[in-house]
């Protein structure tokens, strides 16, 4: 039985044909998306036409996975009413601001699992009711890009079925409890002045419809979520994604809640959590500094590597399109440590390699000591730029400290109380929602519905495909995080 999938990132729409028993894939192909930081979801769609032509239809399932946050907006007739603003569109910081200072970090973080930031859907709403008043009195419904495309799969017209998302990507919206799996759709009507119909949160491993073609659709989820998912993350474990964002995320069975707003307390697509940090600037970077060299990837990969660790001096930093980790939506890149002697392609070419590392590291440190300074010497693979993104598994697991305790262990004999054997019901989907503890349900390989890949054949081939992963291994030492000053705003500690 074959089964696709379905990636909509922010630049491209890739499909995967795959044997639904062990994960062989048997096709691919992928479409361009336009640049910037707005797109018109009917290109999502287009792409996912040209991409899955000659695939989709020889599937028994399909599923998608998306990039998270942006912001689609329709009337009530479910037409657009403007292009999609995407999760790296910025100018939502302002709002990001005033929302926050509404209610306090702290109250965000416990209620939706995160302190929103530009990226989250919620400050674009915000944004949009403040700069396009008149779009926004039209909004009649509120989707993400991943919910729409899911939506164009399902059989009939789009306005005779109800939109469907998980709780993974609606955890990336800052109006949705990842804790309790319910939107929150008073926060929603906070930001954007009138309430608004938001799509109904299925079950993890629900099939929610089926295709023109008759292949079963599942729920779907957001890119992180999805890429937690292939590799099989075990609690405890960290995965590091570089695409046109840069990730480090860990699966846990307890809610995350962290009022600096550094890590981003998100759902995954199993039924437990994924706190998450992510940073503005990766492959994007990588393909500037290239294109700058007169060079394509696998140029600046060759570069890199004829230049020694350190770059000669060069330290690039990668804000350019600004930070969401560190919180600097107004930052730019900046270059030091140029002189005549070191200013060459291979030394500029590794700086830009280093610089994203060094950010990655940054980030990723956050999820293994709770915000605080590394340890005194870590360690991360070497990239190379052979592919314009890659995933990978640490192999040092999280240390979830904090933020995320281990559950109690309860004296033999002794009942659990009701709070924590019941499970609360989701409004939006009138079923249970998983708390932490709850196994991730059953995925059957000879079902339509799901499969179960063997994740040591995935990360075998994983390994085996186009990465950054080079042998080589750079030692980030503790002199490179200065020690903050006392009371200083954790987020700011990593610049």
């Amino acid at each position: 039985m074959l089964v696709a999938g379905v990636d909509s990132s922010t630049q491209s729409t890739k499909v995967i044909l795959c044997e639904a028993g062990d994960g062989t894939i048997v096709a691919r192909a992928s479409a361009q998306h336009p640049g910037g930081t707005e797109c018109p979801p009917q290109a999502w769609q287009d792409a996912l036409t040209k991409a899955g032509g000659g695939l989709l239809s020889r599937a028994a399932a399909v599923g998608v996975a998306g990039q998270q946050h942006g912001m689609v907006v329709l009337d009530s007739g479910a037409e657009v009413i403007r292009p999609a603003l995407l999760w790296n569109d910025l100018r939502s910081a302002a709002a990001a601001a005033e929302l926050v200072a509404e209610r306090g970090p702290g109250w965000w973080a416990e209620r939706t699992g995160s302190v929103p930031n530009a990226s989250f859907t919620v400050t674009k709403l915000r944004w949009l009711a403040e700069h396009e008043p008149d779009h926004a009195a039209r909004v009649f419904r509120v989707m993400l890009p991943h919910d729409w495309l899911t939506w164009a799969l399902l059989a009939g017209p789009p306005a005779g079925q109800e939109p469907v998302t998980d709780r993974g990507d609606a955890s990336g919206t800052g109006y949705f409890s990842p804790a309790d799996g319910a939107w929150l759709p008073e926060v929603a009507a906070g930001a954007l002045g009138h309430q608004v119909r938001l799509p109904r949160v299925a079950r993890p491993a629900e099939a929610v419809g089926e295709t023109g073609w008759g292949a079963v659709v599942s729920a779907g989820t957001g890119d992180n979520m999805g890429a937690a998912l292939g590799l099989g993350l075990a609690p405890g474990e960290v995965a590091v994604s570089v695409g046109t964002s840069g990730t480090a995320y860990a699966v846990t069975t307890v809610a995350a809640a962290d009022p600096s707003g550094a890590i981003a307390g998100f759902a995954d697509a199993t039924g437990r959590f994924l706190p998450l940090v992510c940073t503005i600037n990766a492959a994007l970077v990588l393909d500037s500094v290239a294109a700058l060299l007169g060079t394509d990837a696998a140029g600046l990969s060759a570069r890199a590597m004829a230049a020694g660790p350190g770059a000669g001096g060069i330290t690039l930093l990668p804000y350019f399109d600004g930070e969401r980790t560190p919180v600097r939506p107004g930052a730019t890149g900046a270059l030091h440590g140029l002189t005549t002697r070191n200013a060459t392609p291979e030394n500029l070419a590794r700086a830009a390699v280093e610089a994203v590392l060094a950010s990655l590291a940054d980030v990723a440190g956050l999820l293994n000591h709770d915000g605080a300074r590394p340890p005194p010497a870590s360690s991360v693979a070497r990239w190379t730029c052979r592919s314009p993104r890659s995933t990978w598994r640490s192999a040092r697991p999280a240390r979830p400290r904090g933020r995320w305790p281990a559950p109690r262990t309860r004296p033999p004999g002794r009942a659990a109380p009701p709070s924590a054997t019941r499970a609360p019901t989701s409004p939006a989907s009138g079923s249970a929602s998983p708390r932490s503890g709850t196994p991730p349900p059953a995925w059957t390989a000879g079902s339509p519905h799901a499969s179960t890949p063997d994740h040591n054949r995935v990360r075998a081939q994983a390994s085996r495909g186009p990465s950054f992963i080079r042998k080589e291994r750079l030692a980030v030492t503790a002199d490179a995080y200065p020690q903050a000053p006392a009371g200083r705003h954790r987020s700011e500690r990593n610049m």
